[in-house]
Parts: structure tokens; sequence; C-alpha cells
């Protein structure tokens, strides 16, 4: 990956090997416009993705059908600026078993991601079976 400045307050990242592109701008309370993803929205946004992309390999090596989608509410600490809470609600629609649903949530508790951040970022999750 490679990226370089915009503006003051915008970046534009391109992923090497697809050549992907995607930008970010400062959110309004930190002097920005607000207009796209920030930074820390897209570490918050990530935790969803990573989490949703793990549980779908570990259902789909089982044979089992499912469907993630994920709502992430990011809260900032003040001083120094930083992410300080990412609240998560999972919904799956499966109609696999209690034991495999169980082991889906766990694959799902695993993620790179999760397993990235120190305990000065607060991860409360919620996984809902539809």
């Amino acid at each position: 990956m490679k990226g370089r400045s915009v503006s003051p307050t915008k970046t534009e990242i391109e992923h090497g090997p697809s050549g992907a592109v995607l930008q970010t701008t400062a959110p309004l309370d930190n002097g920005g416009d607000g207009s796209g993803f920030s930074p820390t929205d897209l570490c918050a946004a990530s935790l969803g993705a990573c989490a949703a992309t793990i549980m779908g390999l570990f259902a789909a090596k089982k044979g089992v059908a499912l469907e993630v989608e994920f709502e992430v509410r990011k809260e900032m600490h003040p001083a120094p600026r930083r992410l300080g809470k990412l609240a998560i609600d999972f919904r799956l629609k499966t109609d696999c078993d209690e034991e495999t649903f169980a082991a889906i949530v766990r694959a799902g508790k695993a993620c790179p991601v999760r397993l990235s951040f120190s305990g000065d970022v607060s991860v409360v999750e919620s996984y809902v079976r539809l």
C-alpha cells in the first residue's frame, strides 16, 4: 500500500496488488469536512470487516451458509486523541446448530484486527442470530 496527502485534511491510499484507491478525510470535530471516512473510521470498520470475513471463511469450511451484517459505533478518547471504545453489533443469518453458531462467534472474536487492539481500546460486541 502507498498513500499521499491531497490536502491538509485528506489522503489518498492505493492498494498495491489491486490498484484500488480510497480516500480519507479528517472528521468535523478535528478540523475536517467529514465528507468521507476518517482514518479512525477505517480502523473501526476494519474490525467489523475482519470479523465478518473470518466468520465467513470459518462457516464456508464447515459447509454452513452465513450472511453477516454489522454496525460499528466509535467513541474517541479526548486526550491524547485516540480510539477509546468500539461498540459493534453483528447480525448473523444462518440455519446452523447452536454448537456451530457458537464456534462461528468464537472465530469472529479471534479476528486479527480484534487481537491487534491493546487494552486501551474497549471493544463491546453483540452477536444476534437472525
